[in-house]
C-alpha cells in the first residue's frame, strides 16, 4: 500500500493525547476521522505517529505515517488541502507526501527533540504565554544545571523517571540535555530545556525536567540526580513538571537510504551494554 507523511502541529491543551480513545477528543481521532472522510475511505484511516504525546502537550514536528488503498485518485498535496479547511484551529497538517520506500513514523527515526518552557522569578509575566510555559518557584540557576546535565547523556536505564509499562523498557539514549535564557524576542527571560533522545518512555521528558528544576533551584543535588539511574523503578522523589510547558519540537530521520535498517534496528530491544 502507498504510504503517505503527514507533518502535524498542535496546542495539546484541548487534546487527551495523541493516541485514540473512546469518548476522548484526541490528536489521532481527530485526523483520523477527517481523513476517512476527505478521502471517502471504505475502512476507517489509522495513523501511526513519531511519539504519542500525552494530555496537553503540544507539538510543533510531529510526524505521522498514513497507509493509503493502492489506486486512489486522490493525490497526497488534495488531502493537505481539504483537512487545512474541515480541521479545528488547534490542529495544522503542515504537509502531506509521498513517504520513501522503507519510511515509518515511528521505527525509522533516530531522535525526537522536546523543548520544555520555564518561567522563574527571573521572568517577565506574560499572560498569553501561560498555556505553553510553566511557572516555576524561586530562581533557576542554570550554571548548576549545566554542570549536573551530562551525568544523564549516554545509554542508561531511566526508569526512575518513567511510568513502567507491562513488557516495555525503560532503557534509552539521551543525545542532547542543555537549559538556556532565551535573550530576545517574544519569549525573552523564558528558561528553555532541551531534551533530544532516541526514544522516550512515558512521562520521561516532564521527569528529566522535573529532576533538573529540583537541582537548579537548589532543592536537590547533583549526587541525587546521577544516582536516580541506579534505580530499577520509578522513584516517587523526581517531580513530573506539568504538561503545558512541553512541546515535541522535531523527529530526526536517517538518509532515504537507511530508513528500512533503522526501522529494523529500532524494533530490537534496548540493552545495557
Amino acid at each position: 500500500m502507498p504510504r503517505w507523511r503527514l507533518d502535524v502541529a498542535y496546542d495539546g491543551a484541548g487534546f487527551a493525547g495523541w493516541a485514540t480513545q473512546p469518548g476522548q477528543r484526541t490528536v489521532a481521532g481527530e485526523l483520523e476521522r477527517w481523513t476517512t472522510t476527505v478521502l471517502r475511505l471504505d475502512a476507517p484511516a489509522t495513523l501511526v505517529c513519531a511519539g504519542r504525546t500525552d494530555a496537553g502537550v503540544h507539538a510543533r514536528g510531529q510526524v505521522a505515517h498514513l497507509d493509503v488503498p493502492e489506486g486512489l485518485p486522490t493525490p497526497p498535496e488534495e488531502l493537505h488541502r481539504r483537512l487545512a479547511r474541515v480541521l479545528p484551529p488547534d490542529l495544522v497538517v503542515s504537509s502531506v507526501r509521498e513517504a520513501p520506500a522503507g519510511f515509518d513514523a515511528r521505527f525509522a527515526a533516530v531522535w525526537r527533540r522536546y523543548v520544555y518552557r520555564l518561567a522563574d522569578d527571573r521572568t517577565p509575566r506574560d499572560p498569553l504565554l501561560r498555556g505553553f510555559v510553566q511557572d516555576v518557584p524561586g530562581t533557576l540557576d542554570l550554571d548548576t544545571l549545566a554542570a549536573v546535565a551530562p551525568a544523564l547523556l549516554g545509554l542508561h536505564e531511566f526508569a526512575a523517571f518513567c511510568r513502567r509499562r507491562e513488557g516495555a523498557t525503560t532503557i534509552r539514549t539521551l543525545l542532547d540535555l542543555r537549559a538556556e535564557r532565551v535573550a530576545a524576542g517574544p519569549l525573552a527571560g523564558v528558561v528553555e530545556v532541551t531534551v533530544r533522545a532516541d526514544a522516550f518512555c512515558h512521562s520521561m521528558v516532564r521527569s528529566l525536567v522535573g529532576a533538573l528544576v529540583a537541582v537548579a533551584d537548589g532543592r536537590r543535588d547533583g549526587v541525587w540526580l546521577a544516582g536516580l539511574l541506579d534505580a530499577s523503578a520509578r522513584e516517587p522523589s523526581v517531580p513530573v513538571l506539568p504538561a503545558r510547558g512541553l512541546t515535541l519540537e522535531e523527529v530526526g530521520y536517517p538518509a532515504d537510504d537507511a530508513l528500512a535498517t533503522r526501522s529494523r534496528e529500532a524494533r530490537a530491544v534496548r540493552e545495557l551494554v
